[in-house]
């Protein structure tokens, strides 16, 4: 019997993209479709080398009446394989807003609180070249810079757990060579015909530049490159922050001669990390808004974006919380109030942690001795007992209490390598 030597090819190909240690147990996501199929069955191979426990697991998203049978399917497949399966249902669809973004969030969510429960330090997931192409043309129709052209990160991290895609470099029709080589089945997804997405649109416009040489690898090879350039322009940003930044309690004090003197990309890497460090991660402002504030830190004027102020001081603009995008967050002593702080104090009766506002701000005495804009201070954490400020401790009324940042919130300098 003829044995091809593919599987050896793709395993090898795999394991270069993946960490050179990974974790004891390790997940791999698993919808039924060729490409994740593929993945589990070349992981099954490297878990065997390296003393690996592979976990599979498939979401139901609950949109197809398929989909049920489709998981069972999996997990008849991840048994074959001496493999325990998991399957995660989601029902949060309401009919209302992108369909496809909250699936894909919900997914995401369900599988890393999954993952931390079983005690899983990564997930592998079966984004191919094919992926990685369209992706990179979506973008390209979106006129997207270095961040959007350099594509899928084959590594990132998400609520604690490291997401792996280790199949970027490898084609769609690889895989499926791969799959009849072994006769394992798999399931076509009849959304991957319907025009409708853009992500289909890309697929049959990648055909269409093949006579022009250009195909799948060929634009995840110019996506790996962007994403060389990204990550040089990151580490340049970080170093320029260093210089033109200054952290002070949960606020970064920018020197608006050094952030002007910047380059316009590097500006707006130091602003995006900036924001994101101070109101967390999510979707960033739009293009047209990030200039806005970058001309406005470089002039010395006012202005809000993504849940912070712009507040101009002397020499300097510093960027803080936004009282509206904190002023109903409340938490119990002891506990993260906006993710970011810890009060802990003497046992006060009925005391809770609120945005100290203009109203408690008003109770405090010498705020002023911070040297913080009043406006920063009125999105600081405060100790109330009913309508009276108990204490203050980021607006000098400390009285007994404490504000400590909380463990998992990164240093200020590390948001800088994401943009």
């Amino acid at each position: 019997m003829f044995l091809s030597t593919q599987p050896n090819s793709l395993i090898s190909d795999l394991r270069k993209r993946l960490p050179d240690n990974l974790p004891r147990k390790l997940g791999v996501a698993v919808s039924g479709g060729g490409d994740s199929v593929a993945l589990m069955h070349l992981l099954h191979t490297v878990a065997q080398t390296e003393a690996i426990t592979l976990y599979a697991v498939t979401v139901d998203h609950g949109l197809r009446p398929e989909a049920a049978q489709e998981a069972e399917a999996v997990a008849r497949q991840a048994a074959t394989l001496g493999l325990q399966h998991d399957t995660l249902r989601w029902s949060g669809w309401d009919g209302v807003g992108n369909l496809q973004d909250q699936a894909r969030q919900a997914r995401y969510n369900l599988m890393t609180n999954w993952a931390k429960d079983n005690g899983i330090g990564a997930i592998a997931l079966g984004h191919t070249a094919d992926d990685q192409a369209e992706t990179l043309l979506m973008r390209l129709g979106r006129s997207s810079g270095v961040t959007g052209l350099s594509g899928m990160s084959p590594m990132r991290q998400r609520d604690g757990v490291t997401l792996l895609r280790p199949m970027l470099g490898i084609t769609r029709d690889r895989l499926r060579t791969y799959l009849t080589e072994i006769e394992a089945s798999w399931v076509e997804d009849p959304s991957n015909q319907d025009a409708q997405f853009d992500r289909i649109k890309a697929r049959e416009a990648l055909h269409g530049l093949e006579p022009l040489g250009i195909d799948a690898l060929s634009l995840s090879r110019v996506a790996n490159n962007l994403a060389q350039a990204h990550e040089a322009l990151g580490v340049f940003a970080q170093e320029s922050a260093r210089k033109v930044t200054r952290v002070d309690q949960s606020d970064v004090r920018v020197d608006r001669a050094g952030f002007a003197a910047l380059p316009k990309e590097i500006q707006r890497r130091v602003l995006l990390g900036i924001l994101e460090w101070i109101a967390g991660q999510g979707y960033p402002p739009r293009q047209a808004t990030v200039e806005q504030a970058m001309d406005a830190i470089a002039c010395g004027q006012a202005g809000s974006i993504a849940g912070c102020l712009l507040v101009p001081k002397g020499v300097s603009v510093w960027i803080c919380r936004e009282f509206k995008s904190v002023e109903g967050q409340i938490a119990a002593s002891g506990t993260a109030w906006d993710s970011k702080w810890v009060l802990t104090g003497p046992e006060t009766e009925g005391a809770e942690i609120r945005a100290l506002g203009e109203k408690g701000l008003h109770q405090v005495v010498n705020w002023q001795n911070t040297g913080r804009p009043r406006l920063a201070l009125t999105a600081t954490p405060a100790v109330w007992a009913g309508e009276t400020v108990v204490a203050a401790p980021l607006a000098g009324f400390a009285n007994g209490w404490r504000a400590e940042p909380v463990s998992d919130w990164p240093a200020f300098h590390a948001s800088f390598l994401s943009h």
